[in-house]
């Protein structure tokens, strides 16, 4: 760090600039070194047989990786991070190191939809009992903690439909019952929330998303404390899935501004999620940052901040179809974190125990960099396109 201040001391956006890599130590470089490699040569015998040196081949870790993990250590407060080519990968990864056939793993009804894909389809068929629970039972889960429940699985807000869960509560009950505590974070990054200082075991992120912010790459990342890292590690090199150099490199360099885009994307995603809630058209708004939210007060509690993702409802008989069609800024995509504004209809047919039934179509809105005047006008035409053009107390201004 500059000056040789401490990092915990310095403020997050002069962290997020500086943290993992010393130019130092590579000739004085700004940036480390993309590093393309496979094989590591060792200089004699007794080095390789002793592997005795600090990169020994490109599955263990490069300088590449290695700047990368130690900055979202840095952020995650983590014992270790791996680095893998895709969320779903970060999913799959910790999954498969701590559930083996026999055992019994709790995951939130409202979790992201490949992973219910990869619980339904690889762990049911390994032999593992999947159980999904309501993502508001916070301590509640105790009473369906068995002897053989080795995993409890959370995803906070949730996805798509955005109920936070009571993450230390959850935490607490599960280690008594000895599971480990699973998070997906990248909804809050950690920025917004650290999930590690609430007891989660193992934190996940898609940095697909907001670490890499621009649309052009595919990444995830594991981190954990010090009790599951070998665990973690021992399944990481085991299946031999390391992130790509130059996707390594980029998240890298999306760390750099995360912050002041996190910052643009929180400002601009509650100040279009307030005047939403008061448009004809609106059944609901789902963002936890909104007093409205019936979760409001647990977010304010446990997040320092939101990100630019929330839904929306549209009223009872709206067309979903119509008001999709009718953006012309916002996109047609899934995926968020990047610097433009998508939109997609949310599908809740495969909820078990949460709530899947709300007024109207469900609108998931990823909220990107541009003016929030633009991205009102353009919701205010997707409005206009599936309710009756012209109703009377429809806010005309904005069109």
């Amino acid at each position: 760090m500059p000056g040789g201040q401490s990092p915990t001391q310095a403020g997050i956006n002069t962290r997020l600039a500086h943290i993992g890599y010393e130019p130092g130590s590579y000739f004085g470089f700004v940036n480390p070194p993309v590093v393309h490699a496979s094989t590591v040569l060792f200089p004699n015998a007794r080095t390789m047989a002793a592997r005795d040196q600090k990169y020994i081949y490109a599955t263990h870790g490069t300088p590449t990786t290695e700047a990368l993990s130690g900055a979202i250590d840095e952020l995650e407060g983590s014992a270790g991070t791996v680095l893998v080519p895709s969320g779903q990968a970060a999913v799959a990864l910790p999954l498969l190191a701590f559930l083996s056939a026999g055992d019994h793993a709790l995951i939130t009804d409202s979790v992201y939809a490949p992973t219910r894909q990869f619980a339904d389809l690889v762990l049911r068929r390994m032999g593992i009992e999947v159980e999904y629970y309501e993502p508001r039972i916070g301590a509640g889960i105790k009473r369906l903690l068995r002897s053989n429940t080795k995993v409890v699985f959370t995803e906070s807000p949730a996805s798509n439909t955005f109920e936070v869960q009571d993450i230390s509560a959850i935490a607490r009950v599960a280690h008594a019952g000895d599971a480990v505590v699973m998070m997906d974070n990248s909804w809050a990054t950690p920025l917004f929330f650290r999930p590690l200082d609430h007891g989660v075991d193992i934190s996940i992120h898609a940095a697909t998303k907001y670490p890499g912010g621009h649309s052009d790459l595919l990444l995830g990342t594991v981190s954990t404390n010090a009790a599951t890292w070998p665990r973690l590690w021992e399944m990481f090199l085991t299946l031999g899935i390391p992130a790509a150099p130059d996707d390594t490199y980029q998240v890298l360099r999306g760390l750099r501004t995360m912050g002041v885009r996190l910052a643009h994307h929180q400002k601009s995603a509650i100040e279009i999620a307030s005047w939403l809630e008061h448009q004809p058209g609106i059944a609901r708004v789902l963002n936890p940052a909104l007093p409205s939210h019936p979760d409001h007060a647990v977010w304010m509690r446990d997040f320092s901040g939101a990100s630019g993702v929330f839904s929306i409802v549209l009223a009872a008989g709206s067309q979903s179809h119509a008001f999709l069609d009718a953006l012309e800024i916002f996109g047609l995509g899934f995926s968020w974190g990047s610097y433009g504004s998508l939109a997609m209809q949310v599908d809740l047919s495969d909820r078990i125990v949460a709530d899947g039934v709300f007024e109207g179509p469900l609108i998931r809105l990823q909220i990107g960099i541009e003016d929030i005047e633009d991205l009102k006008r353009d919701l205010a035409r997707g409005l206009r396109a599936t309710t009756r053009a012209g109703r009377p107390g429809f806010d005309q201004s904005v069109l």
